[in-house]
């Protein structure tokens, strides 16, 4: 897995666990939704890290625990 696909895939099992739309997360987190769109559709290929955390905050969560998970281990190039 490349990194931008587990990131957006991380972003979407903390929409899921919380049953919140993606919409939502961008509203509660200030990150606009054609950033989190470009994310999911493989566009930004390098999310800035800046975005992942404003993300975080939104979802009430750390940096820490968003990243330890085992989508980021053996990441493809």
């Amino acid at each position: 897995m490349k990194l931008h696909e587990a990131i957006g895939k991380r972003i979407l099992d903390y929409c899921n666990e919380r049953d919140i739309t993606p919409n939502k997360l961008c509203t509660m987190s200030g990150v606009i939704q054609s950033t989190v769109n470009s994310i999911f559709s493989g566009r930004s290929q390098n999310p800035k890290l800046r975005t992942i955390y404003d993300l975080c905050v939104g979802l009430g969560i750390s940096l820490e625990e968003f990243f330890a998970c085992d989508y980021f281990k053996d990441l493809e190039d």
